[in-house]
């Protein structure tokens, strides 16, 4: 079977699962175990990689170029601008720090963070402005709700935004009722962060459910996997998941290709349904 893939509005194809890196890089002794996954998860094609100025206050960052110097070209990179720098001169001087952590000339992807005060139409801007210096192939959002989404595409050029990274997973599915839809409608992937579930009490009761068990081990694998396996059950979703360990980034890569039947779904729904109706956007 073959791995899935969402395709970009300008028509890049990447793999449905890439890989997060919240919280890596700021702890010193395991630095050379989080850039051997790293680059681990690029060998099995996992060539999607995700990060921010915010990580680590960019120590994340550079753990991230330094593990993937040698392999820049393999991979397709992200990272993620403050919303308080996210217009005028800031945006230009982030992404330039950016660049140099990440020991890089580009990014082929940056993403406004998540919206603040800097009006959108001036962020739009700056990206564009990225975008014609080639400091950027193309830009997106995060954490933007459907009237966001509405507000970006009547600015100037907000049409050219390429995808909204926002939560979601088996226990958080507010984005169904209508931000998916409308990303739908406009070819615009969602690329789902936490995928599995920030760890706490959500993640026990999503991993212990007693349907999710059953279906796993029916399927051969972890309820994590299902999680995952989930979340990119159609060619909408990419899923950015973080691994801390080799064997938790095979175990990751294995799930491209897993497929539930309708019955699977369907059990799923019923113990973990989406909202009746419009909610707030979960944001952690």
């Amino acid at each position: 079977m073959a791995k899935r893939m969402v395709t970009l509005p300008d028509g890049t194809i990447l793999p449905a699962i890439g890989q997060g890196t919240w919280l890596i890089g700021e702890n010193p002794s395991k630095r050379k175990q989080e850039i051997s996954t790293l680059r681990l998860g690029v060998e099995l094609g996992m060539t999607v990689i995700d990060t921010a100025e915010m990580y680590g206050e960019g120590s994340t960052e550079e753990l991230v170029g330094d593990g993937i110097k040698d392999i820049r070209d393999q991979v397709f990179l992200i990272s993620k601008v403050y919303p308080h720098n996210a217009g005028g001169a800031s945006i230009t001087r982030s992404c330039e720090q950016s660049l140099k952590r990440l020991k890089t000339d580009r990014l082929d992807l940056y993403l406004l963070h998540w919206r603040g005060r800097v009006p959108l139409s001036e962020t739009v801007e700056g990206m564009e402005r990225l975008v014609e210096a080639g400091k950027i192939r193309r830009w997106g959002v995060s954490n933007l709700d459907t009237a966001d989404m509405k507000e970006l595409f009547g600015i100037a050029k907000g049409g050219n935004c390429i995808i909204n990274q926002v939560l979601y997973h088996l226990g958080s599915r507010g984005i169904e009722v209508d931000l998916l839809p409308w990303q739908k409608a406009h070819s615009i992937p969602i690329m789902a962060y936490s995928p599995l579930a920030q760890a706490g009490a959500l993640r026990r009761e999503l991993v212990d459910d007693p349907v999710v068990k059953d279906i796993a081990a029916q399927l051969c694998i972890s309820p994590f996997q299902l999680l995952l396996a989930w979340c990119i059950q159609n060619d909408d979703v990419l899923a950015i998941p973080k691994a801390s360990t080799e064997e938790h980034v095979r175990q990751n890569a294995a799930v491209s290709e897993i497929d539930f039947t309708q019955n699977d779904l369907n059990r799923l729904d019923a113990v973990f349904p989406k909202p009746s109706r419009k909610v707030p956007l979960d944001i952690i």
